[in-house]
Protein backbone atom coordinates (compact mmCIF):
# COMPACT_ATOMS: atom_id res chain seq x y z
CA UNK A 1 0.00 0.00 0.00
CA UNK A 2 1.32 3.45 -1.05
CA UNK A 3 2.55 5.33 2.67
CA UNK A 4 0.62 8.69 2.97
CA UNK A 5 2.83 11.73 1.87
CA UNK A 6 2.99 14.68 4.37
CA UNK A 7 3.69 17.94 3.27
CA UNK A 8 5.07 20.84 4.71
CA UNK A 9 3.26 24.59 3.51
CA UNK A 10 5.06 25.24 0.32
CA UNK A 11 5.46 21.76 -0.70
CA UNK A 12 4.74 20.66 -4.19
CA UNK A 13 1.74 18.17 -3.89
CA UNK A 14 2.49 14.01 -5.22
CA UNK A 15 1.06 12.67 -8.15
CA UNK A 16 -2.19 11.87 -7.65
CA UNK A 17 -1.21 8.32 -8.82
CA UNK A 18 0.26 7.86 -5.20
CA UNK A 19 -3.28 8.21 -3.75
CA UNK A 20 -4.37 5.46 -1.77
CA UNK A 21 -6.03 2.77 -3.58
CA UNK A 22 -9.35 3.23 -2.83
CA UNK A 23 -12.27 4.89 -3.90
CA UNK A 24 -11.70 7.55 -1.76
CA UNK A 25 -8.16 8.35 -2.80
CA UNK A 26 -6.92 10.18 0.21
CA UNK A 27 -3.17 11.42 -1.02
CA UNK A 28 -1.83 13.74 1.08
CA UNK A 29 -1.95 15.27 4.70
CA UNK A 30 -0.57 18.78 6.27
CA UNK A 31 0.53 21.75 3.71
CA UNK A 32 -1.62 24.77 4.68
CA UNK A 33 -5.17 26.50 3.38
CA UNK A 34 -3.56 29.42 1.36
CA UNK A 35 -5.39 30.47 -1.55
CA UNK A 36 -1.98 29.46 -3.73
CA UNK A 37 -2.39 26.34 -1.69
CA UNK A 38 -5.74 25.38 -2.53
CA UNK A 39 -5.79 26.88 -6.49
CA UNK A 40 -2.78 24.68 -7.05
CA UNK A 41 -4.32 21.80 -5.56
CA UNK A 42 -7.98 21.92 -7.66
CA UNK A 43 -6.07 22.65 -10.81
CA UNK A 44 -4.44 19.39 -10.21
CA UNK A 45 -7.89 17.63 -8.78
CA UNK A 46 -7.19 17.60 -5.33
CA UNK A 47 -9.01 18.85 -2.66
CA UNK A 48 -9.04 19.26 0.89
CA UNK A 49 -11.59 17.80 3.76
CA UNK A 50 -11.01 16.37 7.23
CA UNK A 51 -12.91 16.66 10.55
CA UNK A 52 -11.91 19.03 13.47
CA UNK A 53 -8.70 17.63 15.41
CA UNK A 54 -7.17 16.17 12.20
CA UNK A 55 -4.43 17.55 9.95
CA UNK A 56 -5.41 19.05 6.48
CA UNK A 57 -5.80 15.88 4.44
CA UNK A 58 -5.77 16.38 0.53
CA UNK A 59 -7.92 13.72 -1.34
CA UNK A 60 -7.92 12.45 -5.09
CA UNK A 61 -11.36 10.54 -5.70
CA UNK A 62 -11.05 7.71 -8.39
CA UNK A 63 -13.66 7.39 -9.78
CA UNK A 64 -14.64 11.05 -10.09
CA UNK A 65 -18.02 12.49 -10.26
CA UNK A 66 -18.62 15.32 -13.04
CA UNK A 67 -21.48 16.64 -14.11
CA UNK A 68 -21.49 18.43 -17.94
CA UNK A 69 -23.71 21.17 -17.33
CA UNK A 70 -25.77 21.16 -20.28
CA UNK A 71 -26.76 17.50 -19.49
CA UNK A 72 -28.24 18.15 -15.89
CA UNK A 73 -31.14 16.26 -15.65
CA UNK A 74 -34.11 18.53 -15.15
CA UNK A 75 -37.53 16.38 -13.86
CA UNK A 76 -40.96 17.29 -14.96
CA UNK A 77 -41.32 17.83 -11.51
CA UNK A 78 -38.98 20.47 -10.57
CA UNK A 79 -39.79 21.89 -13.70
CA UNK A 80 -43.27 22.85 -13.11
CA UNK A 81 -42.37 23.88 -9.04
CA UNK A 82 -39.19 26.37 -10.67
CA UNK A 83 -42.09 27.60 -13.31
CA UNK A 84 -44.39 28.52 -10.42
CA UNK A 85 -41.77 31.03 -9.57
CA UNK A 86 -42.04 30.62 -5.77
CA UNK A 87 -38.08 31.08 -5.72
CA UNK A 88 -35.82 33.44 -6.08
CA UNK A 89 -32.35 33.45 -7.12
CA UNK A 90 -29.13 35.22 -6.95
CA UNK A 91 -25.37 34.72 -7.63
CA UNK A 92 -22.43 35.92 -4.80
CA UNK A 93 -25.18 37.80 -3.20
CA UNK A 94 -24.64 35.65 0.50
CA UNK A 95 -21.45 33.71 0.10
CA UNK A 96 -20.20 33.53 4.02
CA UNK A 97 -24.64 32.73 4.61
CA UNK A 98 -24.63 30.19 2.00
CA UNK A 99 -21.08 28.66 4.28
CA UNK A 100 -22.30 28.94 7.12
CA UNK A 101 -25.49 27.45 6.29
CA UNK A 102 -24.04 24.29 4.56
CA UNK A 103 -21.54 23.80 7.77
CA UNK A 104 -25.07 24.10 10.24
CA UNK A 105 -27.43 21.49 8.04
CA UNK A 106 -27.72 18.23 9.50
CA UNK A 107 -26.80 15.66 6.98
CA UNK A 108 -27.89 11.83 6.74
CA UNK A 109 -24.94 9.66 8.08
CA UNK A 110 -22.81 12.66 9.18
CA UNK A 111 -21.96 13.64 12.90
CA UNK A 112 -20.51 17.34 12.93
CA UNK A 113 -19.21 19.64 9.91
CA UNK A 114 -16.04 19.45 8.28
CA UNK A 115 -16.48 23.14 7.29
CA UNK A 116 -14.08 23.81 10.57
CA UNK A 117 -13.76 27.80 11.21
CA UNK A 118 -10.38 27.47 9.25
CA UNK A 119 -12.28 26.16 6.51
CA UNK A 120 -14.40 28.69 6.00
CA UNK A 121 -11.78 31.40 7.03
CA UNK A 122 -9.69 30.18 3.49
CA UNK A 123 -12.50 29.68 1.13
CA UNK A 124 -14.34 33.14 2.13
CA UNK A 125 -10.87 34.74 1.35
CA UNK A 126 -11.19 32.77 -1.68
CA UNK A 127 -14.36 34.52 -2.39
CA UNK A 128 -12.92 38.13 -1.72
CA UNK A 129 -10.55 36.83 -4.53
CA UNK A 130 -12.34 36.10 -6.69
CA UNK A 131 -12.01 32.41 -7.05
CA UNK A 132 -15.24 30.61 -4.69
CA UNK A 133 -18.48 31.26 -5.30
CA UNK A 134 -22.53 30.76 -4.10
CA UNK A 135 -25.64 30.40 -5.98
CA UNK A 136 -28.39 31.50 -3.64
CA UNK A 137 -32.11 30.04 -3.64
CA UNK A 138 -34.21 32.44 -1.77
CA UNK A 139 -38.22 32.37 -0.85
CA UNK A 140 -40.00 35.51 0.72
CA UNK A 141 -36.37 36.88 1.46
CA UNK A 142 -35.30 33.82 3.30
CA UNK A 143 -31.96 31.79 2.30
CA UNK A 144 -33.56 28.66 1.99
CA UNK A 145 -30.92 26.50 -0.57
CA UNK A 146 -27.33 27.18 -2.02
CA UNK A 147 -24.15 25.71 -3.29
CA UNK A 148 -20.68 27.31 -3.29
CA UNK A 149 -17.34 25.85 -5.14
CA UNK A 150 -14.18 27.04 -6.42
CA UNK A 151 -13.83 28.29 -10.02
CA UNK A 152 -10.52 27.22 -11.95
CA UNK A 153 -10.87 28.44 -15.67
CA UNK A 154 -13.92 27.01 -17.02
CA UNK A 155 -13.99 24.35 -14.16
CA UNK A 156 -16.99 24.68 -11.26
CA UNK A 157 -15.28 22.83 -8.41
CA UNK A 158 -18.63 22.15 -6.26
CA UNK A 159 -18.29 22.21 -2.41
CA UNK A 160 -20.98 22.17 -0.38
CA UNK A 161 -24.56 22.21 -1.15
CA UNK A 162 -27.61 22.32 1.52
CA UNK A 163 -31.63 22.58 1.35
CA UNK A 164 -34.01 23.80 3.99
CA UNK A 165 -36.86 23.39 1.55
CA UNK A 166 -37.73 20.69 -0.46
CA UNK A 167 -35.88 20.36 -3.83
CA UNK A 168 -34.08 23.60 -2.88
CA UNK A 169 -30.49 22.37 -3.38
CA UNK A 170 -31.89 20.75 -6.58
CA UNK A 171 -32.88 24.15 -8.05
CA UNK A 172 -29.64 25.71 -7.31
CA UNK A 173 -27.63 23.30 -9.53
CA UNK A 174 -30.22 23.75 -11.91
CA UNK A 175 -30.00 27.56 -12.31
CA UNK A 176 -25.80 26.50 -11.72
CA UNK A 177 -26.57 24.53 -14.81
CA UNK A 178 -28.41 27.26 -16.61
CA UNK A 179 -25.93 29.65 -16.60
CA UNK A 180 -22.80 27.77 -17.48
CA UNK A 181 -22.36 29.27 -20.75
CA UNK A 182 -23.05 32.71 -19.43
CA UNK A 183 -20.51 32.02 -16.26
CA UNK A 184 -18.22 30.50 -18.90
CA UNK A 185 -17.78 26.87 -17.28
CA UNK A 186 -18.00 23.50 -19.26
CA UNK A 187 -17.70 20.96 -16.14
CA UNK A 188 -19.07 21.09 -12.14
CA UNK A 189 -17.36 18.49 -10.16
CA UNK A 190 -19.26 16.52 -7.62
CA UNK A 191 -16.15 15.04 -6.38
CA UNK A 192 -17.66 11.76 -5.45
CA UNK A 193 -20.64 9.65 -6.17
CA UNK A 194 -23.91 10.04 -4.65
CA UNK A 195 -27.10 8.55 -5.71
CA UNK A 196 -29.33 12.26 -5.83
CA UNK A 197 -26.08 14.03 -7.83
CA UNK A 198 -26.24 10.97 -10.67
CA UNK A 199 -30.63 11.31 -10.72
CA UNK A 200 -29.19 14.92 -11.40
CA UNK A 201 -27.29 13.73 -14.49
CA UNK A 202 -24.08 13.66 -13.10
CA UNK A 203 -21.25 10.65 -14.10
CA UNK A 204 -18.58 9.27 -13.21
CA UNK A 205 -15.05 9.59 -14.75
CA UNK A 206 -11.80 7.73 -14.12
CA UNK A 207 -9.25 9.88 -12.11
CA UNK A 208 -6.96 9.61 -15.78
CA UNK A 209 -10.10 10.97 -17.94
CA UNK A 210 -11.05 13.42 -15.30
CA UNK A 211 -7.04 15.16 -15.12
CA UNK A 212 -7.41 14.88 -19.27
CA UNK A 213 -10.75 17.12 -18.91
CA UNK A 214 -8.67 19.77 -16.20
CA UNK A 215 -5.34 19.67 -18.11
CA UNK A 216 -7.61 21.51 -21.02
CA UNK A 217 -10.72 23.21 -18.94
CA UNK A 218 -8.81 24.82 -15.79
CA UNK A 219 -6.33 26.53 -18.48
CA UNK A 220 -8.89 28.58 -20.41
CA UNK A 221 -9.70 31.74 -19.37
CA UNK A 222 -12.75 32.97 -18.09
CA UNK A 223 -14.06 36.53 -16.59
CA UNK A 224 -14.73 37.04 -12.49
CA UNK A 225 -18.12 35.92 -12.15
CA UNK A 226 -20.78 38.85 -10.97
CA UNK A 227 -22.51 39.45 -8.24
CA UNK A 228 -26.09 38.99 -9.51
CA UNK A 229 -28.50 39.90 -6.77
CA UNK A 230 -31.65 38.65 -5.54
CA UNK A 231 -34.51 38.59 -8.32
CA UNK A 232 -32.32 38.96 -11.50
CA UNK A 233 -32.53 35.25 -12.11
CA UNK A 234 -35.11 33.20 -13.34
CA UNK A 235 -36.61 30.30 -15.17
CA UNK A 236 -38.17 31.11 -18.31
CA UNK A 237 -40.29 28.77 -20.50
CA UNK A 238 -37.67 27.36 -22.29
CA UNK A 239 -34.76 25.51 -20.77
CA UNK A 240 -31.35 25.20 -21.76
CA UNK A 241 -30.94 21.69 -20.32
CA UNK A 242 -31.87 18.08 -22.14
CA UNK A 243 -35.99 16.64 -22.21
CA UNK A 244 -37.16 16.97 -18.79
CA UNK A 245 -36.72 13.49 -17.42
CA UNK A 246 -39.75 11.53 -15.81
CA UNK A 247 -40.27 11.91 -11.78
Amino acid sequence: MTSLTWLAPGNPFPPTSQALDNPDGLLAAGADLSPATLLNAYGQGIFPWYSPGQPILWWSPNPRLVLFPQHFHLSRRLQRTLRQGHWQFSLNSAFEEVIDACAKTPRHGELGTWITPEMRAAYCQLHALGHAHSLEVWHQQQLVGGIYGVRVGHVFFGESMFSHARDASKAAMAMLCRLHATLSFELLDCQVESAHLLSLGAVSLTREQFEQQLRVLTRRHSEAWPLMPVGSLSFAQDTCFTEPVED
